[in-house]
């Protein structure tokens, strides 16, 4: 009876449970849209490689790697390896590698100057230095909290006894 118990709990709030709340969560949709632009970025990759790269590699090696292959074999049947198919897709690799490290280093390169400028902005005061304790208090107070003298208009602008 224990394990009849489990094997409900297992399946209304554990596996079935988490998937639900894995399926509703925000980053399920980020991921989806990252899935589907990546998907995009690959074709252009790979027409860069095929259309652009590759034609500019066979002048310099004298061929074009996508038709390199190697017959295993004799006969009309035997089996072909296209290793120039595998070079072409290590250099997808390596292309779309090196383009997602120099978008990933140029947003945090942004980021971090937006950051700094951030950073570099000095907070406007928010406290001041009673004239007559020396206690620190509200920039606004117009009463001091701690020796309870009354401060002008001039104290409270400058922070200094008139």
């Amino acid at each position: 009876m224990g394990g009849e118990n489990r094997k409900k709990e297992f399946k209304g709030k554990g596996f079935i449970g988490e998937f639900k709340k894995f399926i509703t969560r925000g980053n399920v949709l980020d991921m989806a849209v990252g899935v589907i632009v990546g998907g995009a970025f690959t074709s252009i990759v790979t027409s860069l490689n095929q259309d652009i790269l590759t034609p500019i590699l066979g002048i310099f090696g004298g061929t074009d790697f996508s038709y390199l292959s190697v017959t295993l074999g004799g006969g009309e049947n035997a089996p072909v390896l296209y290793y120039g198919n595998f070079i072409t897709a290590i250099l997808n690799f390596l292309i779309t590698a090196l383009v997602i490290f120099c978008l990933i280093k140029g947003i945090n390169a942004v980021g971090e100057r937006v950051k700094k400028k951030e950073e570099d902005k000095p907070a406007a005061p928010t406290t001041k230095k009673c004239p007559y304790c020396l206690s620190e208090i509200s920039i606004e107070a117009v009463r001091c909290p701690h020796c309870t003298s009354h401060l002008n208009e001039t104290e409270k602008e400058t922070g200094k006894e008139a």
